[in-house]
């Protein structure tokens, strides 16, 4: 069992709704279930989608053929009538388009009259809907009662029971109309949870022990914000809406400064406001993490839209040169466990960790079983009260073997604390010779990065071991290329190195990943971008070249379906 439901409209239609609800009726149930939107800038009108693939097996990403469209509108059925499979349905409203289509691939259900004369308002349709879709699989309804006692029980038990009861009235007219409906649903198992990559990285920095995130709103990032605010009293950490980016890692810098596990989030528009900084986390040795949200650009670009073109500009950004590390999780999975790393690695190097994810990560939601805290760990690397009242001397940046000085709390002890955005001495006080600038900044960077590699994660290798095919990614393309793999391996050697800690690479006895590429017969480097990014950085850093690159820069994501056609086309 492997389907695609695909819901499409006007922006105001209630798309999100049907979906998410849908969605959750399904993780219930048990099955795997993948999520993805496409949507416009824009509060009402233009066209936007919302699209579930829910099976029996594990699923990592969008499919592009569909067995039930749910069409709110014509344009719906003008682009993706084409894309039905071979028992795909449509289910539209005749009355509310205003037009009628004469084939047995389409399903005309009233859901505005159904919603008003079983709900009293034909602002349920939308529950008609979700309804009518329950009726086509043959799938209980329990579920859906749930969900809507949960969604309404605030607005009183009587709007619950008029959306069951509307609910209930497209199941039954569907179930009756649909005599082609041959879908094939497995029995109910244990519920899964479903999450966004924005939750799981928002859970996983309160699992990690943030206590200060402040940010200004901007897409994809603003999820972040929206789930740490919800959880602020039960989780005892402060949220702050600054009034612009600035202000925004400067506040984090200063709750850093203060004692706390601090993070900020952004997306490109606003991460070029942090940069100096960004800079100030450099040379102050100051931990924080960067929740950078990708979309596309330049300037505003395409503000609902994806892209993973920011790699160089979090690589190269700041005046001057110091350490930092770049992280760009897979899946909310992946996210909630490599943000944990994040905090470790700030707090324990003293230096800016980012978190680079992008719109599609942000919208799409996967399904899992449940994360597990026992991978969640915490040591706290900064000198308290105690430890400090044991020490005779403090100095911030006093030369040590590695790189790292200690880190005391303002105001935990007698000692002072001192730190200075000029280059300064081992106590933390302005400098201008020359001696102590080199030895600052070798301290900064030339001790620290040989560790901080130590500590990068070698790439994920999947399929043939040895394989005449290799295709490489990075961060949110994981899905369909591990689909396209497991696609292709019945007529090829095919094998997938992917990354998910981008920088700095892994050091070169910790993995086997680069004698992989070099043996393949053809090598194939796939990315969200114009100019092959991380391509860039593999051949800059580790001499890698790649046979052919497969870029998608029009804002939308890859699928299965996109990346075996371009590969097939190269291979």
């Amino acid at each position: 069992m492997d389907y695609v439901i695909k819901i499409g409209g006007e922006a105001g239609q209630g798309i999100q709704t049907i979906g998410d609800t849908l969605a959750r009726v399904f993780s219930r149930r048990g099955c795997h279930v993948f999520t993805d939107q496409d949507y416009e800038s824009r509060v009402r009108g233009g066209h936007n989608f919302y699209r579930i693939r829910f099976s029996d097996k594990p699923v990592f990403c969008a499919r592009e053929s569909v067995d039930i469209l749910i069409a709110l509108d014509k344009e719906s059925i003008k682009r993706y009538e084409k894309l039905l499979s071979l028992n795909g349905l449509i289910i539209y409203d005749s009355e509310k388009m205003k037009e009628s289509f004469n084939s047995e691939r389409f399903i005309d259900i009233p859901f505005s009259r159904l919603a008003q004369e079983h709900g009293g308002s034909s602002i349920m349709a939308n529950s008609a809907a979700i309804g009518a879709v329950h009726g086509m699989l043959n799938m209980e309804l329990d579920a859906i009662n749930t969900i809507f006692n949960d969604a309404f029980s605030k607005k009183g038990e009587q709007t619950v029971q008029a959306n069951i009861s509307t609910a209930k009235a497209g199941y039954d007219f569907a179930a009756d109309a649909c005599v082609l409906c041959s879908f094939d649903l497995p029995q109910k198992t244990e519920p899964l949870m479903m999450i966004s990559t924005t939750e799981a990285l928002a859970a996983g920095a309160i699992a990690s022990g943030c206590g200060f995130y402040a940010a200004y709103p901007m897409t994809p990032s603003t999820g972040i914000m929206n789930y740490l605010a919800s959880k602020e009293s039960s989780c005892g950490i402060i949220v702050e809406q600054a009034e612009d980016e600035i202000a925004a890692i400067n506040m984090a810098l200063g709750a850093s400064y203060a004692g706390l596990r601090a993070m900020t989030g952004t997306s490109g528009g606003g991460f070029a406001l942090m940069v100096e900084g960004l800079s100030l986390a450099g040379m102050t040795e100051t931990p924080v993490v960067i929740c950078l949200g990708q979309r596309p650009g330049p300037a505003t670009g395409l503000p609902t839209r994806t892209e993973q073109a920011e790699l160089m500009f979090s690589l190269f950004a700041g005046h001057g040169e110091f350490p930092r590390v770049i992280f760009a999780p897979r899946d909310p999975e992946q996210a909630f466990y490599l943000i944990n790393k994040a905090f470790d690695l700030t707090e324990k190097y003293q230096i800016p960790v980012f978190m680079l994810f992008d719109q599609y990560l942000s919208d799409a939601q996967w399904t899992f079983s449940g994360f597990d805290l026992s991978k969640i760990g915490y040591k706290d690397y900064r000198l308290r009260t105690e430890q400090l009242k044991s020490l005779e001397k403090y100095s911030r940046y006093s030369f040590t073997d590695t790189g790292i000085s200690p880190m005391a709390v303002p105001g935990a002890s007698g000692h002072l604390v001192v730190v200075d955005s000029d280059e300064h001495n081992e106590a933390g006080h302005i400098i201008e010779d020359a001696e102590t600038r080199n030895a600052m900044v070798n301290k900064r960077l030339h001790r620290k990065m040989p560790l901080i590699r130590q500590e990068v994660s070698a790439p994920l290798i999947y399929g043939s071991s040895d394989a005449e095919l290799v295709i490489v990614g990075w961060g949110s393309t994981y899905g369909p290329l591990k689909e396209a793999v497991d696609a292709l391996s019945g007529k090829i050697n095919a094998a997938l190195v992917h990354f998910q800690e981008v920088f700095p690479l892994p050091a070169d006895e910790r993995s086997a990943y680069m004698d992989v590429i070099r043996k393949a017969r053809v090598s194939i480097c796939v990315e969200n971008n114009a100019t092959s990014q991380f391509a860039f950085l593999l051949r800059a850093e580790k001499g890698i070249s790649f046979t052919y690159h497969i870029n998608r820069f029009d804002g939308r994501p890859f699928t299965i379906d996109s990346v075996l056609e371009d590969i097939n086309g190269l291979i």
